[in-house]
């Protein structure tokens, strides 16, 4: 016997999904799968305010515990399941359960990788992806007087290192490449993030090759091209790794992420992947993206409900991105596929940190990103959309406004 729609992983995705197919009024059976001990909730405030202990652990939940019954939501945490047997219709847990479906959603996220070197697993070493992870790492920066270090430049990286020095912590970033964030940004824009971050008393080696993590049974230090920082914690950031294992298992056509199409069905009949984990063809693009921020795993958790309830979705929203880091805040809209060696066009002051910054290709805007300067970020996307061509000094120009631009 069919039992409605079961989705495996209660993050973000997962959670909008179930709650937007009740609000389309669906009356089957919705079941949730959470591996983790905990009810749906939003990943982003981690790095930032409940780090910081600015929001309760509590205030990342997107509903109250108790939202879930009243909408015969039947959320099972701690279940982690073991299996997807497609023919069948039926997923396995690591209990022993079996569970059918008449639609699977696959909303497994992504996990922290690893550093594959000595001292990696000693006491002191953190990653930063889930609210226990959290909380326990604001517990240890609270007192403001830890030496640490991050490995990693990149958003999950600076955000933290930027919490962690706000708490008074004396913080160093080690990493690779020759500038920060210089991968989603380029070096320019990767530059004012360094800048910023140094002007609160960050401290950057770059160029670095992290040779080991040096210890006895607790962190003492990290080992960087042959000299040790002293460290009292580290936190790895180096990026995430969709969760796949289940969907290559069950014979999934997975590459880089669940390959779905414009409606997120995968290759398995009534299965359907979101989120981290899924690598959707984009309509627009016309290529396949996979986004791990938070917008994409909201707004395909809801698309994902209308097309479990019977309508037709292509779905074509360009990705988005916010951070806050000390006294700067931004948002970017874009392709980052075609972000790479486009053209910069800035609009405001950098050193104000407040200007918007285009990526320009082929004489079009492909991405922009408004820092400190607020309610201009549908513009931004309008201007995306748009495809015109557009003259660079009135981009540049604070006199021409961005929907002047896009209605061109």
């Amino acid at each position: 016997m069919m039992s409605g729609i079961v989705i495996i992983g209660g993050g973000l995705a997962g959670g909008r999904a179930a709650r937007t197919v009740r609000e389309l009024g669906y009356a089957g059976d919705v079941t949730i799968l959470a591996a983790e001990p905990h009810f749906p909730y939003e990943r982003p405030p981690l790095s930032k305010e409940v780090l910081q202990g600015k929001h309760e652990p509590d205030s990342v939940y997107l509903k109250p515990d108790d939202w879930y019954a009243e909408q015969r939501i039947d959320v099972r945490t701690g279940v982690r399941v073991s299996a997807i047997h497609t023919d069948t219709h039926e997923v396995s847990t690591e209990s022993g359960e079996r569970l059918a479906y008449d639609k699977l959603v696959i909303a497994t996220g992504s996990r922290a990788r690893v550093l594959d070197i000595e001292g990696a697993d000693l006491a002191g070493v953190h990653t930063l992806r889930t609210v226990d992870e959290s909380t326990e790492l604001h517990d240890l920066l609270k007192s403001g007087d830890r030496r640490v270090v991050v490995i990693g430049s990149g958003w999950i990286g600076m955000e933290v290192a930027a919490s962690a020095r706000s708490l008074g912590n004396e913080v160093t970033v080690v990493a690779r490449g020759s500038v920060p964030l210089s991968a989603a940004l380029g070096n320019t824009l990767g530059t004012e993030f360094q800048r910023l971050h140094e002007s609160h008393g960050v401290k950057f080696v770059m160029n670095a090759a992290v040779d080991r993590i040096a210890g006895d049974g607790r962190v003492k230090g990290v080992v960087v091209n042959g000299e040790t920082i002293p460290a009292d914690l580290v936190v790895v950031g180096v990026g995430a790794e969709p969760n796949t294992e289940l969907a290559t298992a069950a014979g999934i056509e997975v590459d880089d992420g669940i390959l779905t199409d414009d409606s997120f069905r995968t290759s398995a009949a009534d299965v359907f992947a979101i989120g981290d984990v899924a690598n959707v063809q984009h309509p627009v693009a016309g290529r396949r993206l996979r986004s791990e921020h938070w917008s994409n795993a909201l707004n395909q958790g809801k698309a994902v409900a209308r097309a479990l309830t019977g309508e037709t979705v292509s779905y074509d929203e360009i990705p988005y991105f916010y951070t806050d880091q000390f006294e700067l805040g931004m948002e970017l809209s874009g392709y980052p596929h075609l972000m790479k060696d486009a053209k910069i066009v800035v609009r405001g002051d950098l050193a104000a940190n407040e200007y918007i910054a285009f990526w320009v290709r082929e004489g079009s805007v492909v991405a922009g990103m408004n820092v400190n300067i607020w309610d201009v970020n549908e513009a931004v996307q309008q201007l995306i959309r748009s495809k015109h061509t557009i003259d660079e000094s009135r981009l540049a120009d604070t006199n021409s406004t961005l929907e002047e631009l896009a209605a061109e």
